[in-house]
């Protein structure tokens, strides 16, 4: 499972977590004993959405399981995004619980 965690203040919340849990940065990756688990991401001026932390699940194919979310009550956040390195799309379950699902790029 990999998280990123949504701040408003991004050097602060880098300075807290390594003084807290001993969690490094190197830009937006955070690591813990060198190994990578999450990403940091400073919310835009302006953004009204609140500081969040935001859980990545893995699954086989992005697009059946967010329809799968979205037949089961779910709603689709963010439309399917492809990246370098796999593609994500973020859902909401019938709470309004946001999860990342993840597949990566074979």
């Amino acid at each position: 499972m990999f998280f990123d965690v949504r701040t408003a203040d991004a050097a602060g919340s880098k300075r807290f977590f390594a003084e807290l849990l001993g969690w490094e940065a190197d830009g937006t990756l955070l690591t813990a004993g060198g190994a990578p688990w999450g990403g940091l991401t400073e919310l835009a001026p302006g953004d009204d959405r609140a500081p969040q932390w935001l859980p990545y699940a893995a699954v086989s194919d992005v697009d059946a399981t967010a329809a799968k979310a979205v037949r089961l009550g779910g709603t689709l956040v963010r439309e399917r995004t492809d990246l370098p390195f796999g593609s994500l799309v973020v859902v909401t379950d019938p709470g309004g619980a946001a999860l990342v699902l993840f597949q990566e790029l074979s």
